[in-house]
């Protein structure tokens, strides 16, 4: 389902399930003494409030942050995965070749395999890590006569180092993140005390008012918690991150 669809579904029904309750609540007469409440609820409407406001902004910033993350170890390691078949051009042919054919199949197997078991969350196969590791034997075999080859045979060496921490770091961000079951239930139990019971206890509205405000209160909260949910896989959802990085640099390996 398009994700603009999904969100509208989300927002429009958290506000209908919450008019219809405000409505309720002033139909049936649930809310006598309403108008004594207002001072009081309103403390307590400030302090739950708050405190939800703040739990659901250090959520998203985090999950704002890891989606930037991941972005940037996927392209550190296409540029690292670049710059080490750059510095083993220098060395031997057959370790030249032998570079440049491993990296293009590396890239090929984050691109086709890795990523999409990074949007499903399931398991990633060992292809790429096996890739990754004969590389740095090919770099580590090579002879190294001079200084100069010694250079770049350290050189090559060291961005495989940097491909192999942005790739753990890339792997860490799928299945483990998101947001925990506890954080959920904080989540949505806040939602529900902010969004439709402590609303309900003001008054000095019309219930045409009261209904508009609930339900736009609802809504709201409804909106922000929708963006956790898309934003808790950087490679899935509305926010994903793309394997761009590796179909840039398989166009510069092959």
């Amino acid at each position: 389902m398009n994700i603009f669809v999904a969100g509208t579904l989300w927002v429009a029904g958290a506000a209908v399930v919450a008019g219809v309750v405000a409505y309720l609540v002033r139909r049936f007469g649930w809310d006598e003494g309403r108008p004594d409440n207002n001072d009081a609820a309103g403390q307590v409407f400030t302090i739950v409030g708050g405190l939800h406001a703040v739990l659901v902004a250090f959520v998203l910033i985090s999950l704002f942050d890891s989606v930037s993350d991941a972005s940037q170890n996927a392209q550190t390691e296409a540029d690292s995965l670049v710059a080490a078949t750059w510095a083993a051009d220098a060395l031997p042919a057959e370790t030249k070749d032998r570079v440049h054919q491993l990296a293009a199949a590396y890239a090929r197997t984050v691109e086709e395999q890795e990523w999409p078991r990074l949007a499903d969350g399931g398991p990633v196969p060992a292809t790429g890590a096996t890739q990754l590791d004969q590389m740095r034997q090919a770099v580590a075999a090579a002879p190294a006569d001079d200084d100069w080859l010694l250079d770049r045979k350290t050189e090559a060496s060291n961005q495989l180092w940097s491909v192999y921490q942005a790739r753990e770091q890339r792997l860490s961000h799928s299945g483990a993140g998101g947001v925990g079951a506890v954080v959920w239930f904080a989540l949505i139990l806040g939602s529900l005390i902010t969004a439709i019971l402590l609303p309900n206890l003001f008054g000095g509205t019309r219930l045409a008012a009261h209904i508009i405000i609930v339900s736009t209160l609802a809504g709201t909260i409804t909106l922000l918690l929708f963006s956790i949910y898309q934003l808790q896989n950087p490679f899935s959802g509305g926010a994903k991150v793309a394997p761009e990085a590796f179909t840039s640099a398989l166009e510069r390996l092959v």
